[in-house]
């Protein structure tokens, strides 16, 4: 009997062992600027990815090398270094942001040596005007917390003016080099120089992704091979939780003719999923290389929905995303999508540049033109112009080359001149003549003809340079 219950405590044990291991991580090297007195501890996968937990501090061994024995079954660990909290998590050899780590733990003993390469933001590029509302910001729609990011204009502190306000997505590469995973958009650098131009400003509240969370949170739908499908819960949380918390909080123009959202690749399909669903919050869309591909829905989705409110909703994908430039096609799919579904020409640019890629160098180099034609108001005429009864038309258009302006009517002495999205005189006024515009030196991008016939204002014409 003694000799069986040996025996089955033995393999229970032996059990036990392979089941939840030892395993030990130690740091060899530490960046210089690490503070002499702060602790270094180890959040992940296996803590609830607490940042200060007092229980998983690493013990110095001396000099620069600290140490942690964890308690683990078998499986991948994901997990990142901190000083103690969020704010002072470890980042990539440049001090921007580091992904993950990950490692495969076998179970039994086993010890895995790393190094620190620096603390995150050591080298940001952020704004003065940028800060960090939260870091943990809670998320009751998904049980989950977020780094939340936000911009005030300029003269915010001064102006006591209410702002439009602008969602977007990905925070980590709205702002700051130094968190960005690929590069930054230079969002806060570009709306700066526009202030410094005459824009009144704009309030942007940037989200940061949830990591290995990103496509569950940035997808409405499931996909077959890469799953997700829980957007809608977290476009509720902006909706219903980090909308209401702002409003309340600064001073916004809280209603949808103020309201915007945007993001790139997943990024802008939430955006422009949310702004299609939630069209008595947003009547603004900044939809960057947005992933249609990723499931159906998104077109039958616009089809059901329809046009429930004027919107504005800005596209542009690049000829070199994609196989065969698909992501184009998708979003020219799109937009024929939501012409069907009610929403009217004006309402609507989709943008294709021929050196596009699915990189954030490009969205940050359209980022600005999107904002105007989203936020800024065109001159009265463009605004009040009757788009069904111009006599005048613009062929081809999207344009590659110059256009052919025609007229249904006979007019005396006409001219032209050309807007930006913004409004800004881009082009003087130059005779129609043959009726051939010149669009050399014209930035891909939206752009409005004025017509004249005797000095007169005549029509207002929409043209979009590919």
């Amino acid at each position: 009997m003694k000799i069986r219950f040996f025996f089955s405590l033995m393999a229970f044990l032996l059990a036990a062992a392979t089941a939840f291991g030892q395993l030990t991580v130690r740091v060899t090297d530490i960046p210089a600027d690490t503070p002499p007195d702060d602790d270094i501890y180890i959040a992940g996968n296996f803590n609830g990815w607490d940042s200060g937990n007092s229980a998983y501090i690493l013990e110095n061994l001396g000099g620069e090398v600290f140490e942690i024995t964890l308690g683990l079954s078998p499986g991948t660990l994901m997990f990142k270094f901190t000083r103690g909290s969020w704010q002072t998590v470890e980042g990539n050899a440049d001090g921007g942001f580091l992904p993950d780590r990950t490692y495969a733990y076998a179970g039994g003993a086993d010890t895995l040596e790393l190094q620190i390469l620096s603390w995150e933001g050591s080298s940001s590029t952020a704004q003065p005007n940028v800060s960090v509302i939260s870091y943990d910001f809670y998320i009751p729609q998904l049980n989950r917390n977020r780094k939340i990011w936000i911009y005030l204009p300029p003269d915010y502190e001064a102006s006591g003016r209410d702002y439009p306000v602008l969602y977007m997505q990905d925070g980590q590469n709205v702002f700051d080099q130094a968190t960005a995973f690929a590069g930054e958009w230079q969002v806060d650098e570009a709306l700066n120089e526009l202030f410094d131009e005459g824009d009144e400003g704009v309030i942007v509240v940037a989200i940061d992704n949830g990591g290995a969370a990103r496509i569950e949170e940035y997808t409405p739908w499931a996909n077959p091979t890469y799953g997700g499908g829980r957007g809608a819960a977290y476009a509720d949380f902006i909706v219903e939780t980090l909308k209401p918390f702002i409003d309340n909080n600064y001073r916004t123009r809280p209603e949808r003719e103020f309201t915007g959202i945007m993001g790139s690749s997943l990024g802008g399909l939430i955006s422009f999923y949310a702004g299609i669903e939630h069209q008595d919050v947003f009547s603004k869309v900044g939809a960057f290389s947005s992933s249609f591909w990723f499931a159906d829905e998104v077109y039958t989705h616009v089809a059901s929905v329809g046009k429930e409110a004027d919107m504005r909703i800005y596209m542009i994908a690049g000829q070199q995303e994609g196989t065969g430039g698909q992501q184009v096609a998708d979003m020219y799919a799109m937009y024929a999508t939501l012409i069907s579904a009610g929403f009217s020409e004006e309402e609507v640019v989709a943008l294709a540049h021929a050196d596009g890629q699915h990189s954030e160098w490009y969205w940050a180099r359209e980022f600005p033109a999107a904002y105007q034609w989203l936020y800024r108001m065109v001159p009265t005429e463009v605004k009040n112009a009757n788009w069904e009864k111009s006599f005048f038309s613009v062929f081809p258009n999207p344009a590659d080359t110059n256009v052919q302006l025609r007229t249904v009517v006979p007019f005396v002495d006409a001219a032209y001149d050309i807007l930006g999205a913004d409004g800004r005189l881009i082009q003087k006024r130059q005779p129609l003549g043959t009726g051939a515009v010149r669009l050399e030196g014209l930035a891909p991008g939206l752009y409005f003809l004025r017509t004249y016939s005797e000095g007169k204002l005549a029509g207002v014409v929409k043209l979009i340079r590919r």
